[in-house]
């Protein structure tokens, strides 16, 4: 059965709707980026929102933009960009992915450290049902919280619920400037301690991550733990980055796009631990491993797959209400990246 590409919401709602009421299993997505890390979906009939790529609503001095989930993530960077504005969720494969697979996998990167994940800068957001309805939930005013927490049930179910059509965003605006360190250190324990007094520090980096010395020779760096801290501000506020950390050397910071790419081109696993439990995850892995410093997330390759969990009972109710044949995506969970 050839693939459906819906141009419209309602074109949308209404391919999951007779899917629904002939029975077909529905592998449901954007550019299908990321079947490597959640697994393909064998399913009767594939919806791309790919077509759905507009840009319906953008409000620069309110901070909001509203977009079609088919959207390309990085042309949505690019339009921000040009007025000095962004959506800070860094999500790995930035050249295929789009808005809704970004969103719906709840895809983030270094900057989640102060900027937060997709649940904190979606404001709002419409989707289709598998009985051809769109819904609404939430808005364009970032103070507005009616119905939000709809759009956060949405964020990281990885389609298996709903299909995303639109999302709005709360912006932020873009540093003044940026500067990267990177600092090397041959014992863990001293890039931690680093780590924890940078954490206590009233300058906070707008990413903290520690590579360990098989990733840090993957990016071209001494092969030692590597403590990286991206910083953003004036000139005076980088400059004392700088006397903080006086045994760091400032890096180009297009290193970020390639911490960013980690996940697809190693196939690192997610492995979340505390702030404490970072240590032991560096120490145990034998191959590259990147740690979101400042969160206790750990992207491991070479790490065992995350065994299958038995649903959650609250979930399952909530799949029932969506989805009770379970067409949507069958076999992939609702998790989080």
């Amino acid at each position: 059965m050839p693939d459906l590409q819906p141009a419209s919401e309602a074109d949308l709602a209404q391919a999951l709707a007779d899917c629904a009421s002939a029975g077909r299993t529905l592998r449901l997505g954007g550019h299908f980026s990321k079947d490597a890390l959640a697994g393909a979906v064998a399913a009767d009939q594939t919806i791309s929102t790919r077509a759905m790529r507009r840009v319906l609503q953008y409000e620069p001095r309110d901070l909001t933009i509203s977009v079609e989930a088919g959207l390309p993530w990085a042309e949505l960077t690019g339009i921000l960009a040009e007025r000095r504005q962004m959506i800070p969720l860094d999500p790995p494969w930035f050249d295929q992915c789009t808005v809704g697979g970004t969103v719906g996998a709840n895809l983030c990167g270094p900057r989640r450290r102060l900027y937060g994940s997709a649940r904190d800068l979606v404001i709002g957001m419409r989707f289709a049902t598998l009985e051809g309805k769109i819904v609404q939930s939430g808005g364009m005013v970032v103070k507005n919280v009616a119905g939000l927490d709809m759009a956060k049930l949405l964020i990281g179910s990885w389609g298996t619920l709903a299909a995303i059509s639109v999302v709005n965003f709360k912006l932020v605006p873009m540093p003044h400037e940026t500067r990267t360190f990177a600092e090397p250190f041959d014992i863990l324990e001293s890039a931690i301690a680093v780590r924890d007094r940078i954490l206590r520090s009233p300058l906070q980096p707008v990413a903290l991550d520690l590579l360990n010395p098989v990733a840090a020779e993957m990016f071209g760096l001494p092969p030692a733990f590597i403590l990286l801290a991206q910083a953003g501000g004036t000139g005076a506020v980088l400059d004392r980055y700088q006397r903080e950390l006086p045994a760091a050397r400032v890096v180009d910071c297009a290193i970020w796009s390639d911490v960013r790419e980690f996940v697809p081109k190693t196939g690192a696993r997610r492995i979340s631990t505390t702030l404490s439990g970072v240590r032991d995850v560096l120490e145990n892995s034998a191959g590259p491993a990147i740690a979101r410093a400042g969160s206790g997330i750990v992207y491991v390759a070479g790490a065992p797959a995350r065994a299958a969990e038995p649903s959650d009972a609250m979930m399952g109710k909530v799949k029932d209400l969506f989805d009770p044949q379970r067409l949507l995506n069958p076999g992939r969970d609702y998790d989080g990246f």
